[in-house]
């Protein structure tokens, strides 16, 4: 772990203590009331607690002084965000979860005074949540250019048509708005094209359509929801910077998104291994314990090596942003985007190797844990995506003049 500060480093303990004293604990109980409700009621009694003792909001580095939160950096927020990643639900309980926090730290950059008191606000107090529209059913979304969703100025207002899909938490009975991405200039080159503007969704036109089932399963409280929007109106206001600026504003949104469920899949991967451990410990197959066995013993080593690579990959990219930028980091994000989830989709398939047959039951979080991170492999850009932007940019980062002396005689000339 890269070096923190005394005062980030007591944010750490004490949401390391809150999560074994008051989380896990109770995540039985929020397994229970979860397949009945959206937010079940310990997650609300839990997220009071931690709001009280100031565990909140602990992913946003830029808050002003009177936004609640601790304003920890991005490296600094990388080990919290590993214990927040244990749970698939704990990062709420602090407020520092998707799509709300990457959507708050896109205000708080580009919002106006309106934006910011009308839609950043409730989301910092956590009075309300909200969701991000930008994958479309139709198109193959991973190309911005293929998106057909419009985005129209009429007087005063600007007219929006086009469904959306996979905008999570979108019908939760909290998401009072989305941030849209739709095309205002279909004649612009392909990066000024899109904008993103604020779309309320109690708005006349804003369909559900419905919630879309991932590997067959729709769960209460994590919904991805697919929107029909049929000419709504909204108020000019609500773009978010300048027409033909989303892709620039988007790519910044996204930027620390990636990271943070990077860092959150580094935490649940520990708690595999420790499972997977344990699990091969208390069982016996032929007379002697899984743990003997050659190839358990290579699967949680190899594990271990590859989540500590992962780990110190993701730190430096934290470190990054916080010191030159989500631009001058463009292909750090895009190598930890493709590395994390690579490795926690080998690390799950590991463990339910070792559970067997209660491997692909939620009996145990292996089989969940890897429907998440096969998805995050599409998610926020596909792995093809990022690696070509790795390529190109390696290609241009590379000094090519003297390769030829390090060929084969032979080799010259050919």
């Amino acid at each position: 772990m890269l070096m923190i500060g005394d005062e980030a480093n007591a944010v750490k303990d004490a949401v390391a203590q809150f999560f074994q004293q008051r989380i896990l604990p109770n995540h039985h109980l929020w397994q229970h009331q979860a397949s009945q409700q959206q937010t079940p009621e310990i997650e609300q009694q839990l997220r009071d607690e931690a709001k009280a003792l100031g565990l909140w909001n602990l992913a946003l580095p830029r808050l002003a002084a009177d936004e609640p939160g601790t304003r920890l950096s991005n490296l600094e927020f990388t080990a919290v965000a590993e214990i927040l990643g244990r749970l698939p639900w704990a990062s709420r309980v602090f407020n520092s979860h998707a799509p709300d926090t990457p959507n708050m730290e896109l205000l708080q950059l580009f919002g106006t005074a309106y934006q910011k008191e009308k839609f950043l606000r409730p989301l910092l107090e956590g009075e309300g949540g909200s969701c991000f529209s930008m994958t479309e059913p139709e198109v193959a979304s991973s190309d911005p250019g293929n998106l057909q969703t419009t985005i129209t100025s009429e007087g005063d207002d600007y007219v929006i048509n086009g469904r959306k899909w996979f905008s999570s938490n979108g019908s939760l009975d909290k998401t009072f708005f989305t941030v849209l991405v739709g095309v205002s200039n279909p004649q612009a080159s392909k990066s000024q094209r899109q904008s993103l503007i604020i779309v309320p969704l109690n708005l006349s036109g804003v369909e559900i359509e419905r919630d879309v089932p991932v590997f067959g399963s729709v769960h209460k409280t994590n919904v991805h929801t697919q929107f029909n929007f049929s000419n709504v109106r909204v108020p000019k206001e609500n773009l978010i910077g300048e027409e033909g600026a989303g892709f620039a504003i988007g790519q910044a949104r996204l930027g620390p998104a990636r990271l943070h469920h990077c860092m959150r899949a580094i935490g649940e991967c520990e708690v595999l291994i420790s499972l997977m451990i344990a699990r091969s410990q208390a069982r016996k197959t032929f007379g002697q314990r899984v743990d003997n066995y050659s190839s358990t013993k290579e699967a949680v080593a190899l594990s271990r090596i590859e989540i500590d690579q992962v780990r110190l990959l993701v730190q430096h990219v934290a470190w990054l942003l916080d010191t030159v930028g989500n631009k001058q980091a463009r292909k750090e994000i895009s190598m930890i985007k493709v590395a994390t989830f690579r490795v926690y989709q080998a690390i799950a398939d590991r463990a339910i190797q070792i559970f067997g047959a209660a491997g692909i039951t939620d009996d145990s979080p292996a089989a969940a844990a890897l429907v998440r991170a096969r998805g995050l492999r599409i998610a926020d850009g596909p792995d093809e995506v990022h690696l070509q932007t790795i390529y190109r940019l390696e290609e241009k980062q590379q000094d090519l003049s003297d390769t030829h002396l390090y060929l084969g005689v032979n080799a010259l000339g050919n």
